[in-house]
Protein backbone atom coordinates (compact mmCIF):
# COMPACT_ATOMS: atom_id res chain seq x y z
CA UNK A 1 0.00 0.00 0.00
CA UNK A 2 3.00 2.05 0.94
CA UNK A 3 4.71 1.28 -2.06
CA UNK A 4 1.71 2.08 -4.26
CA UNK A 5 1.34 5.30 -2.74
CA UNK A 6 4.57 6.41 -3.25
CA UNK A 7 4.53 5.52 -6.60
CA UNK A 8 1.67 7.54 -7.44
CA UNK A 9 2.73 10.44 -5.88
CA UNK A 10 6.13 10.53 -8.02
CA UNK A 11 3.87 10.07 -10.91
CA UNK A 12 1.66 13.02 -9.68
CA UNK A 13 4.94 15.35 -9.66
CA UNK A 14 6.42 14.63 -12.86
CA UNK A 15 2.60 15.50 -14.63
CA UNK A 16 3.15 18.68 -12.37
CA UNK A 17 6.35 19.52 -13.88
CA UNK A 18 5.55 18.47 -17.45
CA UNK A 19 2.59 21.11 -17.51
CA UNK A 20 3.56 23.60 -15.48
CA UNK A 21 5.17 25.66 -17.82
CA UNK A 22 2.17 25.32 -20.16
CA UNK A 23 0.02 26.02 -17.21
CA UNK A 24 1.57 29.51 -16.26
CA UNK A 25 1.57 31.13 -19.72
CA UNK A 26 -2.20 30.26 -20.03
CA UNK A 27 -2.76 31.54 -16.74
CA UNK A 28 -4.79 35.51 -16.28
CA UNK A 29 -2.24 38.25 -15.02
CA UNK A 30 -3.83 38.17 -11.67
CA UNK A 31 -2.76 34.23 -11.60
CA UNK A 32 0.57 35.06 -12.65
CA UNK A 33 1.17 38.04 -9.78
CA UNK A 34 0.36 35.77 -6.82
CA UNK A 35 2.67 36.87 -3.90
CA UNK A 36 5.00 33.50 -3.22
CA UNK A 37 5.93 34.96 -0.17
CA UNK A 38 4.59 36.61 3.34
CA UNK A 39 6.53 39.41 2.20
CA UNK A 40 4.95 40.23 -1.02
CA UNK A 41 1.77 40.54 0.30
CA UNK A 42 -0.24 43.74 0.18
CA UNK A 43 -2.65 44.80 2.33
CA UNK A 44 -4.21 42.85 5.36
CA UNK A 45 -2.09 44.17 7.52
CA UNK A 46 -4.86 43.99 10.34
CA UNK A 47 -3.53 40.05 10.52
CA UNK A 48 -0.55 40.15 8.72
CA UNK A 49 1.36 42.78 10.14
CA UNK A 50 4.28 42.54 11.88
CA UNK A 51 3.23 40.52 15.13
CA UNK A 52 -0.17 40.26 14.77
CA UNK A 53 -1.56 36.68 15.12
CA UNK A 54 -1.81 35.16 11.94
CA UNK A 55 1.86 36.70 10.79
CA UNK A 56 3.09 34.90 13.99
CA UNK A 57 1.58 31.48 13.25
CA UNK A 58 2.66 31.45 9.91
CA UNK A 59 5.87 32.04 10.50
CA UNK A 60 6.56 29.95 13.78
CA UNK A 61 4.80 27.04 11.46
CA UNK A 62 2.37 26.66 14.06
CA UNK A 63 -0.87 27.49 12.06
CA UNK A 64 -4.31 25.52 12.85
CA UNK A 65 -7.17 25.32 10.68
CA UNK A 66 -8.68 29.07 9.76
CA UNK A 67 -11.28 30.32 7.79
CA UNK A 68 -10.72 33.25 6.01
CA UNK A 69 -14.05 35.59 5.24
CA UNK A 70 -13.83 38.53 2.66
CA UNK A 71 -15.01 40.08 -0.12
CA UNK A 72 -13.79 38.88 -3.80
CA UNK A 73 -10.15 39.42 -4.70
CA UNK A 74 -8.70 40.83 -1.29
CA UNK A 75 -6.46 37.77 -1.21
CA UNK A 76 -8.27 34.91 0.24
CA UNK A 77 -6.54 32.52 -2.22
CA UNK A 78 -3.47 33.92 -2.52
CA UNK A 79 -2.93 34.13 1.14
CA UNK A 80 -3.78 30.21 1.17
CA UNK A 81 -0.71 29.45 -1.25
CA UNK A 82 1.53 31.51 0.67
CA UNK A 83 0.67 29.85 3.72
CA UNK A 84 1.50 26.30 2.15
CA UNK A 85 4.57 27.37 0.53
CA UNK A 86 5.89 29.12 4.22
CA UNK A 87 5.43 26.17 6.15
CA UNK A 88 6.48 23.44 3.61
CA UNK A 89 2.96 21.93 3.78
CA UNK A 90 1.52 20.09 1.14
CA UNK A 91 -1.19 22.17 -0.55
CA UNK A 92 -4.69 20.31 -1.76
CA UNK A 93 -7.33 22.54 -3.25
CA UNK A 94 -11.07 21.69 -3.52
CA UNK A 95 -14.34 23.61 -4.96
CA UNK A 96 -17.52 24.35 -2.86
CA UNK A 97 -19.00 24.74 -6.01
CA UNK A 98 -17.40 21.38 -7.64
CA UNK A 99 -16.38 19.38 -5.11
CA UNK A 100 -18.77 16.40 -3.72
CA UNK A 101 -18.43 13.83 -0.44
CA UNK A 102 -16.64 11.21 -2.65
CA UNK A 103 -13.84 13.64 -3.62
CA UNK A 104 -13.78 14.98 -0.40
CA UNK A 105 -13.53 11.72 1.35
CA UNK A 106 -10.78 11.07 -1.57
CA UNK A 107 -8.77 13.66 -0.45
CA UNK A 108 -9.14 13.86 3.44
CA UNK A 109 -8.31 9.69 3.21
CA UNK A 110 -4.85 10.61 1.17
CA UNK A 111 -4.08 13.29 3.34
CA UNK A 112 -4.44 10.91 6.68
CA UNK A 113 -2.24 8.30 5.12
CA UNK A 114 0.32 10.77 4.12
CA UNK A 115 0.30 12.19 7.20
CA UNK A 116 1.18 8.77 9.23
CA UNK A 117 3.20 6.99 6.67
CA UNK A 118 5.19 9.87 4.77
CA UNK A 119 5.16 12.40 8.02
CA UNK A 120 3.98 14.92 5.37
CA UNK A 121 1.19 17.50 6.76
CA UNK A 122 -1.12 18.67 4.21
CA UNK A 123 -3.13 22.10 4.25
CA UNK A 124 -6.77 21.76 2.06
CA UNK A 125 -7.97 24.39 1.02
CA UNK A 126 -11.49 24.53 -0.12
CA UNK A 127 -12.93 27.59 -1.90
CA UNK A 128 -15.96 29.05 -1.44
CA UNK A 129 -16.93 26.55 1.73
CA UNK A 130 -20.21 28.08 2.33
CA UNK A 131 -21.33 26.65 -0.63
CA UNK A 132 -21.01 23.05 0.58
CA UNK A 133 -24.05 21.70 2.60
CA UNK A 134 -24.13 20.20 6.27
CA UNK A 135 -23.23 16.79 5.32
CA UNK A 136 -19.98 17.99 3.01
CA UNK A 137 -19.15 19.82 6.11
CA UNK A 138 -19.77 17.09 8.40
CA UNK A 139 -17.26 14.99 6.63
CA UNK A 140 -14.59 17.18 7.27
CA UNK A 141 -14.84 17.33 10.83
CA UNK A 142 -13.57 14.10 12.35
CA UNK A 143 -10.41 15.43 10.25
CA UNK A 144 -10.15 18.47 11.19
CA UNK A 145 -10.51 16.93 15.18
CA UNK A 146 -7.54 14.93 14.83
CA UNK A 147 -5.15 17.01 12.64
CA UNK A 148 -5.31 14.90 9.83
CA UNK A 149 -5.15 18.20 7.50
CA UNK A 150 -4.77 21.82 7.64
CA UNK A 151 -8.65 23.58 7.11
CA UNK A 152 -8.32 26.52 5.00
CA UNK A 153 -11.75 27.83 4.02
CA UNK A 154 -11.98 30.66 1.89
CA UNK A 155 -15.77 32.31 1.82
CA UNK A 156 -17.44 35.87 0.98
CA UNK A 157 -20.67 35.10 3.42
CA UNK A 158 -20.54 35.39 7.11
CA UNK A 159 -18.85 31.78 8.31
CA UNK A 160 -20.99 32.18 11.47
CA UNK A 161 -24.52 31.85 9.64
CA UNK A 162 -23.13 29.95 6.50
CA UNK A 163 -20.50 27.19 8.11
CA UNK A 164 -21.76 24.48 10.49
CA UNK A 165 -20.56 25.71 14.61
CA UNK A 166 -19.01 22.40 14.79
CA UNK A 167 -16.27 23.39 11.94
CA UNK A 168 -16.18 27.18 13.09
CA UNK A 169 -15.67 26.38 17.06
CA UNK A 170 -12.46 24.36 15.38
CA UNK A 171 -10.98 26.66 12.90
CA UNK A 172 -10.00 30.45 13.69
CA UNK A 173 -11.60 32.95 11.71
CA UNK A 174 -9.89 36.00 10.29
CA UNK A 175 -11.88 38.58 8.29
CA UNK A 176 -9.89 40.23 5.25
CA UNK A 177 -10.87 43.79 4.20
CA UNK A 178 -11.15 44.91 0.50
CA UNK A 179 -7.60 46.29 -0.58
CA UNK A 180 -7.27 49.66 -0.04
CA UNK A 181 -6.60 51.88 -2.95
CA UNK A 182 -3.03 52.31 -2.69
CA UNK A 183 -2.45 48.91 -2.10
CA UNK A 184 -4.29 47.96 -6.04
CA UNK A 185 -2.30 50.88 -7.33
CA UNK A 186 0.99 49.11 -5.75
CA UNK A 187 -0.09 45.85 -7.23
CA UNK A 188 -0.83 47.11 -10.79
CA UNK A 189 2.75 48.79 -10.80
CA UNK A 190 4.34 45.72 -9.49
CA UNK A 191 2.79 43.67 -12.38
CA UNK A 192 4.05 46.09 -15.41
CA UNK A 193 7.55 46.23 -14.06
CA UNK A 194 7.62 42.10 -12.85
CA UNK A 195 5.42 40.36 -14.98
CA UNK A 196 7.36 38.34 -17.57
CA UNK A 197 4.73 38.71 -20.30
CA UNK A 198 4.10 42.58 -19.20
CA UNK A 199 7.89 43.27 -19.13
CA UNK A 200 8.40 41.97 -22.85
CA UNK A 201 6.54 45.74 -23.53
CA UNK A 202 7.18 49.06 -23.02
CA UNK A 203 4.00 50.19 -21.29
CA UNK A 204 3.21 53.65 -19.67
CA UNK A 205 0.53 54.03 -17.10
CA UNK A 206 -0.86 57.16 -16.17
CA UNK A 207 -1.63 57.59 -12.68
CA UNK A 208 -4.90 58.71 -13.73
CA UNK A 209 -5.55 55.30 -14.98
CA UNK A 210 -4.19 53.37 -12.12
CA UNK A 211 -6.34 55.54 -10.15
CA UNK A 212 -9.43 54.78 -11.96
CA UNK A 213 -9.14 50.90 -11.39
CA UNK A 214 -7.98 51.16 -8.10
CA UNK A 215 -11.39 53.28 -7.68
CA UNK A 216 -13.71 51.27 -9.77
CA UNK A 217 -12.23 48.02 -8.61
CA UNK A 218 -13.34 48.71 -5.02
CA UNK A 219 -10.59 46.59 -3.40
CA UNK A 220 -10.22 43.94 -5.61
CA UNK A 221 -7.17 43.35 -6.81
CA UNK A 222 -8.34 40.23 -9.15
CA UNK A 223 -10.22 42.60 -11.33
CA UNK A 224 -7.92 45.70 -11.69
CA UNK A 225 -5.55 42.89 -12.48
CA UNK A 226 -7.81 41.76 -15.02
CA UNK A 227 -8.38 45.19 -16.36
CA UNK A 228 -4.66 46.30 -16.96
CA UNK A 229 -4.02 43.06 -18.69
CA UNK A 230 -7.06 43.73 -21.10
CA UNK A 231 -6.36 47.35 -21.70
CA UNK A 232 -2.77 46.29 -22.92
CA UNK A 233 -3.36 43.58 -24.87
CA UNK A 234 -6.06 45.82 -26.64
CA UNK A 235 -4.23 49.41 -26.77
CA UNK A 236 -2.19 49.83 -29.64
CA UNK A 237 1.65 50.70 -29.27
CA UNK A 238 2.37 54.63 -30.39
CA UNK A 239 4.55 55.13 -33.32
CA UNK A 240 7.75 54.38 -30.75
CA UNK A 241 6.31 50.76 -29.80
CA UNK A 242 4.86 51.99 -26.38
CA UNK A 243 2.00 51.10 -24.85
CA UNK A 244 0.26 54.27 -23.31
CA UNK A 245 -2.20 53.45 -20.62
CA UNK A 246 -4.51 56.26 -20.24
CA UNK A 247 -7.80 57.19 -18.42
CA UNK A 248 -9.78 56.65 -21.03
CA UNK A 249 -8.22 53.25 -22.10
CA UNK A 250 -8.64 52.41 -17.86
CA UNK A 251 -12.34 53.22 -18.26
CA UNK A 252 -12.64 51.65 -21.42
CA UNK A 253 -11.50 48.60 -20.03
CA UNK A 254 -13.97 48.56 -17.37
CA UNK A 255 -17.52 49.70 -19.13
CA UNK A 256 -19.37 49.28 -15.30
CA UNK A 257 -18.90 49.43 -11.71
CA UNK A 258 -18.92 46.35 -10.62
CA UNK A 259 -21.24 46.57 -7.13
CA UNK A 260 -20.40 43.47 -4.58
CA UNK A 261 -24.10 42.47 -3.79
CA UNK A 262 -25.05 38.91 -3.49
CA UNK A 263 -28.74 38.11 -3.41
CA UNK A 264 -30.53 36.56 -0.78
CA UNK A 265 -27.06 36.35 0.75
CA UNK A 266 -24.45 38.54 3.10
CA UNK A 267 -24.41 41.67 0.92
CA UNK A 268 -27.77 41.87 0.50
CA UNK A 269 -28.68 41.59 3.96
CA UNK A 270 -26.49 44.09 5.10
CA UNK A 271 -27.08 46.62 2.78
CA UNK A 272 -30.79 46.68 2.91
CA UNK A 273 -29.73 46.78 6.72
CA UNK A 274 -27.97 49.60 6.26
CA UNK A 275 -30.81 51.08 4.12
CA UNK A 276 -33.32 51.00 7.04
CA UNK A 277 -30.71 51.84 9.78
CA UNK A 278 -30.18 55.09 7.92
CA UNK A 279 -34.11 55.93 7.71
CA UNK A 280 -34.22 55.30 11.13
CA UNK A 281 -31.30 57.12 12.22
CA UNK A 282 -33.07 60.43 10.26
CA UNK A 283 -30.13 60.84 7.82
CA UNK A 284 -31.52 60.49 3.99
CA UNK A 285 -28.65 60.79 2.61
CA UNK A 286 -27.04 57.90 3.59
CA UNK A 287 -30.32 56.19 3.07
CA UNK A 288 -30.29 57.34 -0.39
CA UNK A 289 -27.08 56.10 -1.11
CA UNK A 290 -27.89 52.84 -0.07
CA UNK A 291 -30.99 52.68 -2.07
CA UNK A 292 -29.07 54.10 -5.14
CA UNK A 293 -26.32 50.85 -4.10
CA UNK A 294 -29.14 48.34 -4.05
CA UNK A 295 -30.91 49.65 -7.41
CA UNK A 296 -27.34 49.47 -9.09
CA UNK A 297 -27.03 46.13 -8.12
CA UNK A 298 -30.64 45.20 -9.45
CA UNK A 299 -32.33 44.74 -6.18
CA UNK A 300 -35.89 43.91 -6.68
CA UNK A 301 -37.24 47.72 -5.89
CA UNK A 302 -40.81 46.19 -4.24
CA UNK A 303 -38.66 44.74 -2.00
CA UNK A 304 -37.20 47.59 -1.18
CA UNK A 305 -40.89 49.26 -0.86
CA UNK A 306 -42.10 46.54 1.43
CA UNK A 307 -39.35 47.38 3.99
CA UNK A 308 -40.37 50.91 3.69
CA UNK A 309 -44.24 49.99 4.44
CA UNK A 310 -42.70 47.72 7.32
CA UNK A 311 -40.34 50.67 8.73
CA UNK A 312 -43.19 53.24 8.69
CA UNK A 313 -45.22 51.68 11.05
CA UNK A 314 -42.52 50.46 12.92
CA UNK A 315 -39.89 53.35 13.69
CA UNK A 316 -42.32 56.38 12.41
CA UNK A 317 -45.72 55.14 13.65
CA UNK A 318 -48.04 57.92 14.84
CA UNK A 319 -45.17 60.26 15.31
CA UNK A 320 -46.21 60.78 11.30
CA UNK A 321 -49.51 58.72 10.39
CA UNK A 322 -48.80 59.74 6.88
CA UNK A 323 -45.39 58.20 6.47
CA UNK A 324 -47.41 54.49 6.11
CA UNK A 325 -49.27 56.09 3.71
CA UNK A 326 -46.54 57.70 1.88
CA UNK A 327 -44.30 53.94 1.96
CA UNK A 328 -47.58 51.64 0.72
CA UNK A 329 -48.38 55.01 -2.35
CA UNK A 330 -44.54 54.29 -2.92
CA UNK A 331 -45.43 50.63 -3.48
CA UNK A 332 -48.19 50.90 -6.11
CA UNK A 333 -46.14 53.46 -7.65
CA UNK A 334 -43.48 51.10 -8.13
CA UNK A 335 -45.49 48.36 -9.02
CA UNK A 336 -47.00 50.66 -11.52
CA UNK A 337 -44.49 52.40 -13.49
CA UNK A 338 -41.71 50.45 -12.83
CA UNK A 339 -37.79 50.92 -13.48
CA UNK A 340 -36.16 53.27 -14.03
CA UNK A 341 -38.99 55.66 -12.69
CA UNK A 342 -39.66 53.53 -9.97
CA UNK A 343 -36.13 54.65 -8.68
CA UNK A 344 -37.70 58.41 -8.19
CA UNK A 345 -40.65 57.06 -6.02
CA UNK A 346 -38.60 55.20 -3.95
CA UNK A 347 -36.31 57.98 -3.64
CA UNK A 348 -39.32 60.36 -2.62
CA UNK A 349 -40.85 57.63 0.04
CA UNK A 350 -36.84 57.08 1.31
CA UNK A 351 -36.50 61.51 1.86
CA UNK A 352 -39.85 61.63 3.44
CA UNK A 353 -39.49 58.78 5.66
CA UNK A 354 -35.91 59.57 7.01
CA UNK A 355 -37.09 63.20 7.87
CA UNK A 356 -40.15 62.21 9.69
CA UNK A 357 -40.58 61.93 13.66
CA UNK A 358 -40.13 59.03 15.03
CA UNK A 359 -41.51 56.77 17.54
CA UNK A 360 -41.42 53.07 18.02
CA UNK A 361 -44.49 53.37 20.73
CA UNK A 362 -46.87 50.87 18.26
CA UNK A 363 -44.58 48.56 17.81
CA UNK A 364 -43.44 48.14 21.65
CA UNK A 365 -46.82 47.64 22.30
CA UNK A 366 -48.28 45.43 20.40
CA UNK A 367 -45.14 43.15 20.89
CA UNK A 368 -45.75 43.56 24.46
CA UNK A 369 -49.70 42.65 24.29
CA UNK A 370 -48.23 39.53 22.48
CA UNK A 371 -46.18 38.69 24.96
CA UNK A 372 -48.68 39.08 27.76
CA UNK A 373 -51.25 37.05 25.21
CA UNK A 374 -48.40 34.07 25.29
CA UNK A 375 -47.22 33.83 28.72
CA UNK A 376 -49.71 35.27 30.71
CA UNK A 377 -53.68 33.93 30.91
CA UNK A 378 -56.37 34.88 28.89
CA UNK A 379 -58.00 37.58 29.53
CA UNK A 380 -62.14 37.12 29.05
CA UNK A 381 -64.17 40.08 27.10
CA UNK A 382 -66.03 42.31 29.78
CA UNK A 383 -69.43 41.28 29.21
CA UNK A 384 -71.17 44.69 27.57
CA UNK A 385 -68.38 44.42 24.99
CA UNK A 386 -69.78 40.60 24.06
CA UNK A 387 -71.49 40.15 20.65
CA UNK A 388 -74.61 38.14 21.47
CA UNK A 389 -77.04 38.96 18.86
CA UNK A 390 -80.00 41.44 19.57
CA UNK A 391 -81.66 37.99 22.07
CA UNK A 392 -78.87 36.75 23.14
CA UNK A 393 -77.23 39.92 24.98
CA UNK A 394 -80.43 40.63 27.11
CA UNK A 395 -80.48 36.72 28.19
CA UNK A 396 -76.83 36.23 28.70
CA UNK A 397 -76.45 39.31 30.40
CA UNK A 398 -73.73 41.14 27.71
CA UNK A 399 -75.58 44.47 28.61
CA UNK A 400 -74.42 47.64 29.81
CA UNK A 401 -72.26 48.85 27.17
CA UNK A 402 -72.20 52.77 26.41
CA UNK A 403 -72.25 53.92 23.01
CA UNK A 404 -68.99 56.50 23.19
CA UNK A 405 -70.63 59.01 20.40
CA UNK A 406 -73.67 59.51 22.99
CA UNK A 407 -71.40 61.09 25.50
CA UNK A 408 -69.77 64.67 25.53
CA UNK A 409 -66.53 64.65 23.08
CA UNK A 410 -67.44 61.31 21.79
CA UNK A 411 -65.85 59.71 24.48
CA UNK A 412 -67.19 57.85 27.49
CA UNK A 413 -65.59 55.70 30.52
CA UNK A 414 -65.74 52.10 30.87
CA UNK A 415 -64.19 48.94 31.23
CA UNK A 416 -62.56 48.12 27.21
CA UNK A 417 -60.22 45.21 29.26
CA UNK A 418 -59.92 43.69 32.61
CA UNK A 419 -56.36 44.85 32.82
CA UNK A 420 -54.97 48.36 33.89
CA UNK A 421 -51.84 47.65 31.82
CA UNK A 422 -50.78 50.47 30.08
CA UNK A 423 -49.33 49.02 26.78
CA UNK A 424 -49.58 52.04 24.43
CA UNK A 425 -47.10 54.81 25.40
CA UNK A 426 -46.99 57.82 22.67
CA UNK A 427 -43.95 59.71 22.68
CA UNK A 428 -43.92 63.51 22.45
CA UNK A 429 -42.44 63.56 18.85
CA UNK A 430 -44.30 64.55 15.96
CA UNK A 431 -47.70 63.96 16.02
CA UNK A 432 -47.49 61.74 19.33
CA UNK A 433 -47.34 65.06 21.42
CA UNK A 434 -50.67 65.81 20.12
CA UNK A 435 -52.18 61.82 20.85
CA UNK A 436 -50.53 62.21 23.99
CA UNK A 437 -52.79 65.38 25.15
CA UNK A 438 -55.36 63.58 24.06
CA UNK A 439 -55.02 60.46 26.65
CA UNK A 440 -54.06 62.37 29.24
CA UNK A 441 -57.12 64.35 28.74
CA UNK A 442 -59.13 61.02 28.64
CA UNK A 443 -57.33 59.72 32.05
CA UNK A 444 -58.45 62.75 33.74
CA UNK A 445 -61.87 62.12 32.87
CA UNK A 446 -61.82 58.22 34.36
CA UNK A 447 -59.57 59.79 36.63
CA UNK A 448 -62.56 62.16 38.08
CA UNK A 449 -65.10 59.71 37.09
CA UNK A 450 -63.52 56.75 39.30
CA UNK A 451 -63.31 59.63 42.48
CA UNK A 452 -66.76 60.41 41.98
CA UNK A 453 -67.91 56.80 42.03
CA UNK A 454 -65.79 55.93 45.02
CA UNK A 455 -67.09 58.52 47.12
CA UNK A 456 -71.21 57.79 45.94
CA UNK A 457 -70.37 54.36 47.38
CA UNK A 458 -68.76 55.42 50.68
CA UNK A 459 -71.21 57.73 51.15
Amino acid sequence: MTELFQQDEQQRVSEEKAHSSAATRREPLAARMRPRTLEQVVGQEHVLGSGKLLHRAIQADRLGSIILYGPPGCGKTTLAEVIASVTKRRFERASGVLSNVAVLRDLLRTAEHRRVHGSEETILFIDEIHRFNKSQQDVLLPYVEQGSITLIGATTHNPFFFINSPLTSRSQIFQLEPLPETAVVTLLRRAIEADPELTKQSIHMDEDAAAHWAAVCEGDARRALNALEIAVLTTVPDKDGQIHLTRAVAEESIQKRAVVYDHDEDEHYDTISAFIKSVRGSDPNAAVYWLAKMLYAGEDPRFIARRLIILASEDIGNADPRALTVATAALTGVDFVGMPEARIVLAQATTYLATAPKSNASYLAVDEALKDVKEGRTLPVPKPLRDGGPVGRKQLGYTGYKYAHQYEGHFVDQDYAPTSKIYYQPTGQGYEETISKRINHWNEIRKRNRSETHHENKS
